[in-house]
């Protein structure tokens, strides 16, 4: 036992590390490698070695060797065995297959024949494999290089992609350095992606806290790039939030950046697009007729915004897309549907990632209040919630008309802060907003409509807003610093994390942020609540959880 190290390996591959140890820093900078953080409260923090982990770190150019001899370095005990033999067969793995280019043929190649036999009896890899050329050797159609590595990666041999991207056609574009400095994090997380330019860089995720300056990130990688960049985001309030980043903090000129939405259909040397746009179709036996805007230009970056939201149609198209250089950005790499594996294969490995309090405690991102308000169903709610199918009573829960006084009781102890009133269901949003007399902006609200209330929000002439789900991802609103959320997505981590992130970029003076979830006590809403706070729990994030008889003793600050 040493115990001047702040690890503890366990042989169910969870390490332990201890916050306040001195070599803290140190050892949640090496982890970050090779080990995902699953929980982060205050004194112990638990992270988890997986193959998807270590293949990640291997991408990155570490090997076996060297990320065992760094838990070693920083565990407290001997690391267990099992541990060490699952990690070194993990990382054994990635590379055994690798995708090259021979004589502009795309060629699959694996370091044994014996795999290569393997390989070929799998029917999944088999039936994507053309003409083999040797023992180890097959000839691949280049639009496949995307589906054979999801296919490789579910299968055990995550392929080492050594093919090569396109140049796209070239672009000068330079950062605006007079305006604004990257900071360190942002650099370091642009640096990780380009890699100098070389075959390990220029594909790949960055994952950092909502607030934090994804999108500087984006623009200091197509500044490096230096190629005509297709940009792909939530919503067209997240297209123009885009265009007016790039062209406030890079050299384009406004002819040089189009955007592709519903509104307006510009293909330019930088195009900004919506996920809903590519997947639009007629109907569901249609082709999807906009997907071919991926084939319009000449491309040599495609940035997708919130890559944990990709939808199916999109990873489809990435997969014929993989010749040209890929960034994720995200806050979270959770999926709901499991696919994190599809992004490593598609996109990119994880190559920078900053846990949300370490930027809170630098001052990047604001401080965050969470508050949980227990509050009763009215009577006549609750007969009907208890003779209700199981699958009718979350609405109803949800929908609680009581949430409208403490929403206003909320307000009035926040006068003078800029806030978000959250929910899904748009009946409810309605007469809330109606009652508490504010807008709302939801699915059906125009886009022009959108842009004016955002923009009331944002120079202060608007203190309140209502909004839908269409709200949960890339809404800019710098200066909100109170969210109040009265319904969510069932259990969902991830637009719990979301909703959080409208109101974390720093703020003035106490750089502090309130975020109330006001739930209905002793229905399946508080047991949906508990799972949607997990992922923010872990991030080191406590909730305080009051009931109603106490929610003006939860609620603060006090009005002057």
């Amino acid at each position: 036992m040493s115990s001047d190290r702040p690890l503890i390996v366990q042989s169910d591959f969870q390490v332990l590390l201890e916050v306040e140890h001195p070599r803290f820093e140190e050892a949640r900078d090496r982890l970050l490698v090779f080990a995902q953080l699953e929980k982060a409260p205050e004194h112990v923090h638990t992270w988890r070695i997986a193959p998807l982990t270590i293949w990640n770190a291997c991408s990155a150019g570490a090997t076996a060797d060297s990320l065992i001899t760094s838990l070693k370095e920083l565990s407290r005990y001997e690391v267990p065995e099992v541990v060490e033999r699952e990690m070194r067969e993990w990382a054994e793995r990635f590379g055994r297959v690798e995708l090259v280019r021979v004589d502009g043929e795309l060629r699959l190649r694996t370091d044994t024949p014996f795999l290569a036999e393997q390989l070929l009896r799998r029917d999944s890899v088999a039936r994507l494999l053309g003409v083999r050329r040797s023992e180890r050797e097959f000839e691949l159609p280049l639009a496949v290089r995307g589906r054979i590595k999801q296919t490789l990666v579910k299968s055990g041999f995550p392929a080492h992609d050594l093919a090569g991207y396109a140049a796209g056609t070239p672009l000068a574009v330079e950062l605006r350095s007079e305006r604004f400095s990257l900071r360190d994090y942002q650099a370091e997380a642009a640096t990780r992606f380009h890699s100098g330019g070389t075959e390990r860089g220029g594909s790949g995720v960055i994952v950092l806290p909502c607030g934090a300056g994804k999108t500087v990130v984006g623009l200091a990688a197509l500044a490096r790039i230096g190629a005509s960049t297709l940009i792909l985001t939530t919503s067209t309030t997240a297209v123009r939030q885009w265009i007016a980043e790039i062209l406030d903090k890079t050299t384009l000129s406004a002819d040089q950046v189009g955007e592709y939405t519903g509104d307006r259909k510009a293909l330019r040397p930088v195009t900004v697009t919506t996920y809903q746009v590519l997947t639009w179709r007629p109907s569901k036996i249609d082709a999807f007729p906009h997907l071919a805007v991926f084939d319009e230009q000449n491309w040599g970056l495609i940035v997708y915004d919130e890559v944990h939201t990709l939808p199916a149609p999109v990873f489809q198209a990435t997969a014929g897309l993989q010749a040209r250089r890929r960034l994720g950005l995200t806050a979270t790499l959770l999926r709901e549907d499991g696919r994190e594996d599809d992004v490593f294969a598609l996109i990119g490995p994880k190559v920078h990632d900053v846990p949300w309090r370490v930027l809170e405690s630098q001052g990047w991102i604001a401080k965050a209040r969470c508050t949980e308000i227990r509050l009763p169903l009215p009577i006549e709610d609750a007969v009907r919630y208890d003779a209700s199918e199981e699958r009718d009573r979350f609405r109803i829960a949800a929908e609680n008309p009581a949430k409208t006084e403490l929403v206003a009781r909320i307000l009035a102890r926040h006068p003078d802060e800029s806030g978000l009133i959250i929910g899904v269901y748009v009946d409810q949003m309605t007469r809330l907003a109606r009652e508490l007399g504010i807008p709302l902006i939801s699915g059906g609200t125009a886009q022009r409509k959108r842009d004016e209330l955002y923009a009331a929000l944002r120079s202060g002439r608007l203190r309140t807003l209502a909004v839908t789900k269409i709200a949960n991802y890339a809404v800019d609103l710098p200066d909100a610093s109170l969210a109040i959320q009265v319904s969510g997505t069932f259990g969902s981590r991830q637009e719990e994390a979301q909703r959080l992130g409208r109101i974390l970029r720093p703020k003035r003076g106490s750089n502090q942020a309130h975020f109330y979830t006001l739930v209905s006590k002793d229905t399946t809403e508080q047991q949906f609540a508990l799972a949607r706070q997990r992922f923010l729990c872990e991030q080191g994030y406590a909730y305080r959880i009051a009931d109603y008889a106490d929610a003006d003793d939860a609620i603060g600050p006090n009005p002057v």
